[in-house]
Protein backbone atom coordinates (compact mmCIF):
# COMPACT_ATOMS: atom_id res chain seq x y z
CA UNK A 1 0.00 0.00 0.00
CA UNK A 2 1.09 3.32 -1.03
CA UNK A 3 1.01 5.84 2.23
CA UNK A 4 -1.23 9.09 1.12
CA UNK A 5 2.03 11.73 1.10
CA UNK A 6 4.13 9.28 -1.45
CA UNK A 7 1.23 9.06 -3.47
CA UNK A 8 0.76 12.56 -3.75
CA UNK A 9 4.27 13.22 -4.18
CA UNK A 10 4.31 10.01 -6.92
CA UNK A 11 1.16 12.18 -9.47
CA UNK A 12 2.63 15.93 -9.23
CA UNK A 13 6.17 14.42 -9.98
CA UNK A 14 4.34 12.80 -12.86
CA UNK A 15 1.88 15.83 -13.52
CA UNK A 16 5.38 18.25 -13.62
CA UNK A 17 7.26 16.15 -15.67
CA UNK A 18 4.53 15.45 -18.09
CA UNK A 19 3.90 19.57 -18.35
CA UNK A 20 7.66 19.90 -18.14
CA UNK A 21 8.17 17.89 -21.48
CA UNK A 22 4.91 19.20 -23.27
CA UNK A 23 5.68 22.80 -22.81
CA UNK A 24 9.21 22.35 -23.34
CA UNK A 25 8.92 20.88 -26.22
CA UNK A 26 6.61 23.97 -27.78
CA UNK A 27 8.95 26.27 -26.42
CA UNK A 28 11.50 25.04 -28.79
CA UNK A 29 9.21 24.46 -31.73
CA UNK A 30 7.82 27.77 -31.61
CA UNK A 31 11.46 29.18 -31.53
CA UNK A 32 12.34 27.75 -34.32
CA UNK A 33 8.95 28.80 -36.22
CA UNK A 34 10.30 32.13 -34.72
CA UNK A 35 13.81 31.50 -36.47
CA UNK A 36 15.26 31.55 -33.11
CA UNK A 37 17.01 28.62 -31.83
CA UNK A 38 15.93 25.69 -30.14
CA UNK A 39 17.10 26.04 -26.63
CA UNK A 40 17.15 29.93 -26.59
CA UNK A 41 13.90 29.80 -24.75
CA UNK A 42 14.86 27.73 -22.06
CA UNK A 43 18.57 29.45 -22.25
CA UNK A 44 16.58 32.46 -21.67
CA UNK A 45 14.71 30.82 -18.32
CA UNK A 46 18.41 31.22 -17.01
CA UNK A 47 18.43 34.89 -16.86
CA UNK A 48 17.72 35.10 -13.04
CA UNK A 49 21.11 33.67 -12.77
CA UNK A 50 22.95 34.83 -15.66
CA UNK A 51 21.31 38.08 -17.09
CA UNK A 52 19.31 39.11 -19.85
CA UNK A 53 22.09 37.82 -22.34
CA UNK A 54 21.47 34.33 -22.10
CA UNK A 55 18.60 35.12 -23.81
CA UNK A 56 20.42 35.16 -27.05
CA UNK A 57 22.09 32.02 -26.84
CA UNK A 58 21.56 29.45 -29.24
CA UNK A 59 23.35 26.37 -28.68
CA UNK A 60 22.65 23.99 -25.77
CA UNK A 61 24.66 24.37 -22.11
CA UNK A 62 24.81 23.73 -18.99
CA UNK A 63 24.48 26.77 -17.37
CA UNK A 64 22.31 27.70 -19.94
CA UNK A 65 20.22 25.64 -20.78
CA UNK A 66 21.04 22.82 -17.49
CA UNK A 67 19.73 25.66 -15.67
CA UNK A 68 17.03 26.90 -17.12
CA UNK A 69 15.33 23.40 -17.50
CA UNK A 70 15.93 22.75 -13.91
CA UNK A 71 14.65 26.01 -13.26
CA UNK A 72 11.54 25.54 -15.26
CA UNK A 73 10.62 21.66 -14.27
CA UNK A 74 11.15 23.33 -10.39
CA UNK A 75 8.57 26.07 -11.38
CA UNK A 76 5.84 23.22 -13.09
CA UNK A 77 6.50 21.31 -10.36
CA UNK A 78 5.30 23.81 -7.91
CA UNK A 79 1.89 24.57 -10.50
CA UNK A 80 1.66 20.60 -10.49
CA UNK A 81 1.12 20.37 -6.25
CA UNK A 82 -1.12 23.16 -6.32
CA UNK A 83 -3.40 21.51 -9.45
CA UNK A 84 -2.57 17.91 -7.67
CA UNK A 85 -4.14 19.81 -4.38
CA UNK A 86 -6.95 21.55 -6.54
CA UNK A 87 -8.20 18.39 -8.31
CA UNK A 88 -8.09 16.32 -5.24
CA UNK A 89 -10.72 18.45 -3.42
CA UNK A 90 -12.78 18.38 -6.61
CA UNK A 91 -14.24 15.80 -8.75
CA UNK A 92 -11.75 13.80 -10.68
CA UNK A 93 -13.77 13.73 -13.96
CA UNK A 94 -11.82 14.47 -17.21
CA UNK A 95 -13.51 17.18 -17.55
CA UNK A 96 -12.33 18.40 -14.38
CA UNK A 97 -9.10 17.27 -14.97
CA UNK A 98 -8.98 18.85 -18.39
CA UNK A 99 -10.33 22.33 -16.84
CA UNK A 100 -8.17 22.64 -13.89
CA UNK A 101 -5.31 22.05 -15.93
CA UNK A 102 -6.20 24.83 -18.08
CA UNK A 103 -7.23 27.24 -15.49
CA UNK A 104 -3.88 26.44 -13.82
CA UNK A 105 -1.94 27.25 -16.79
CA UNK A 106 -3.81 30.17 -17.09
CA UNK A 107 -3.05 31.23 -13.45
CA UNK A 108 0.52 30.44 -14.10
CA UNK A 109 0.73 32.65 -16.83
CA UNK A 110 -0.70 35.28 -15.11
CA UNK A 111 1.54 35.08 -11.42
CA UNK A 112 4.69 34.81 -14.49
CA UNK A 113 4.09 37.72 -16.24
CA UNK A 114 1.81 40.30 -13.85
CA UNK A 115 2.80 39.45 -9.77
CA UNK A 116 6.35 37.89 -10.30
CA UNK A 117 9.47 40.34 -10.50
CA UNK A 118 11.26 40.50 -13.76
CA UNK A 119 14.14 38.98 -12.81
CA UNK A 120 12.05 35.95 -12.06
CA UNK A 121 9.98 35.61 -14.86
CA UNK A 122 10.20 32.46 -17.07
CA UNK A 123 12.20 34.66 -19.74
CA UNK A 124 10.72 33.54 -22.46
CA UNK A 125 9.63 37.02 -23.58
CA UNK A 126 12.96 37.79 -24.02
CA UNK A 127 12.83 35.76 -26.90
CA UNK A 128 9.27 34.68 -28.03
CA UNK A 129 6.23 36.83 -29.21
CA UNK A 130 3.29 36.68 -27.20
CA UNK A 131 1.12 34.53 -28.98
CA UNK A 132 4.23 31.61 -28.96
CA UNK A 133 4.14 31.85 -25.27
CA UNK A 134 0.60 31.36 -24.79
CA UNK A 135 0.95 28.09 -27.25
CA UNK A 136 3.60 27.00 -24.65
CA UNK A 137 1.42 27.79 -21.37
CA UNK A 138 -1.44 25.71 -23.73
CA UNK A 139 1.25 22.84 -23.68
CA UNK A 140 1.82 23.13 -20.19
CA UNK A 141 -2.67 22.64 -19.15
CA UNK A 142 -1.98 19.77 -21.65
CA UNK A 143 0.82 18.13 -19.70
CA UNK A 144 -0.87 18.62 -16.39
CA UNK A 145 -3.96 16.88 -17.91
CA UNK A 146 -2.56 14.41 -19.50
CA UNK A 147 -0.39 13.25 -15.98
CA UNK A 148 -3.72 13.86 -14.28
CA UNK A 149 -5.83 11.76 -16.57
CA UNK A 150 -2.88 9.23 -16.73
CA UNK A 151 -3.01 8.91 -12.68
CA UNK A 152 -6.97 7.75 -13.25
CA UNK A 153 -5.74 4.39 -15.22
CA UNK A 154 -2.87 3.57 -12.98
CA UNK A 155 -4.25 2.37 -9.55
CA UNK A 156 -0.63 1.80 -8.20
CA UNK A 157 -0.70 5.77 -7.54
CA UNK A 158 -3.60 6.50 -5.52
Amino acid sequence: MVKPARSFAVRVALEALAATAASGVMLALMAKSEQRGAFQPLNATSHWLNGETVADETTLGWRTTGVGLATHLAATAFWAAIYEGWVRRGGRTASDVVGKAAAMAGISALVDYRATPKRFTPGWEFVLTPAAMAAAYLALAAGLAAGGLRRQKCSWID
